[in-house]
C-alpha cells in the first residue's frame, strides 16, 4: 500500500554531484537512503526525521552529503558532491513509522522501500 518513488540516477562524471528525490505516498517519521553495488551488502547513506531538524550520515560520505525533506509534500532528497567511482551502486530510499535514532543505520529499521535508482560515476 505504501509507495516510495526515487528519481534523478543515471550517468555522472566523477567530481560531480548528483541529486536524488524520493516521493512516498505516506508521511513517516524517518526516511532514509541507502545503496547496494553489485556484490556489496545494502549500506547506509543517511537519513533525516521528519522536522529536518535530525540527520545521520554514514562517515564514507559526511561532508559531502546533504539530505533534505519536505514533511508536507512526503519528498526526501539526497544531495553528494565530489562523486567518486565508488559511488556507483543502486540507491534506495526507505522510511519507517519508528523513531529510535540509536538503530537509524540499520535495515531492519525500515518498513518501506523504494525500487530502486541506479547511479552510475565514471571515471
Amino acid at each position: 500500500q505504501v509507495q516510495l518513488v526515487e528519481s534523478g540516477g543515471g550517468l555522472v562524471q566523477a567530481g560531480g554531484s548528483l541529486s536524488l528525490s524520493c516521493a512516498a505516498s505516506v508521511r513517516t517519521l524517518l526516511m532514509g537512503w541507502f545503496r547496494q553495488a553489485p556484490g556489496k551488502e545494502r549500506d547506509f547513506i543517511a537519513a533525516i526525521s521528519l522536522s529536518g531538524g535530525n540527520t545521520w550520515y554514514a562517515d564514507s560520505v559526511k561532508g559531502r552529503t546533504t539530505i533534505s525533506r519536505d514533511g508536507a509534500k512526503n519528498t526526501v532528497a539526497l544531495q553528494m558532491n565530489s562523486l567518486k567511482p565508488e559511488d556507483t551502486a543502486v540507491y534506495y530510499c526507505a522510511g519507517t513509522s519508528r523513531y529510535r535514532a540509536y538503530l537509524v543505520r540499520a535495515r531492519s529499521e525500515y518498513e518501506y522501500w523504494g525500487q530502486g535508482t541506479q547511479v552510475t560515476v565514471s571515471s
